[in-house]
C-alpha cells in the first residue's frame, strides 16, 4: 500500500515558477514501495479531465512529459525516501489546475492515467495573467 501526499501548490503570477513534492507518508513500506515505483503527476483543471503531465520511472532513468509542458517541467525523485517532485517555470493561466501524484507500481513507466494505482489528494495551481 502506498499513502501519497502532495504539497508545494499556491497561487504565482504568469512566468513565476513553483515546486510540487509529493511524499509518501504512513507506514516505512509506503515510503520505500514509492522510491521503487513508476510515480506521475496529473492535472485537472475544473470542468476538464485529468490530463498527463509527466512520469518518471522505477528506476529514474527516463522521464516522459506532456507535450503543453516540455521544456518548462522536471520531475524528479529522491530515491532515498520516495519524495516526488515537480519543478515548474514559466507557468501560464492555462497551467491552473489540480495537480495529483500517483504511483504505478506494476509498470516500469506510465503515461497513462488507468495504469496508476495510487493517488494523492491534490494541490492546487493557479496561475494569474
Amino acid at each position: 500500500q502506498i499513502q501519497l501526499v502532495e504539497s508545494g501548490g499556491g497561487f504565482v503570477q504568469a512566468g513565476g515558477s513553483l515546486r510540487l513534492s509529493c511524499a509518501a507518508s504512513g507506514r516505512a513500506a509506503s515510503a520505500r514501495s514509492a522510491a521503487n515505483s513508476a510515480m506521475g503527476w496529473f492535472r485537472q483543471a475544473p470542468g476538464k479531465e485529468r490530463d498527463f503531465v509527466a512520469a518518471i520511472s522505477w528506476d529514474n532513468d527516463n522521464q516522459y512529459y506532456g507535450d503543453s509542458v516540455k521544456g518548462r517541467f522536471t520531475i524528479s525523485r529522491d530515491s532515498a525516501n520516495g519524495t516526488l517532485y515537480l519543478r515548474m517555470n514559466n507557468l501560464t493561466p492555462d497551467d491552473t489546475a489540480d495537480y495529483y501524484c500517483a504511483a504505478a507500481p506494476r509498470f516500469a513507466i506510465s503515461t497513462e492515467l488507468h495504469q496508476y494505482d495510487y493517488w494523492g489528494q491534490g494541490t492546487q495551481v493557479t496561475v494569474s495573467s
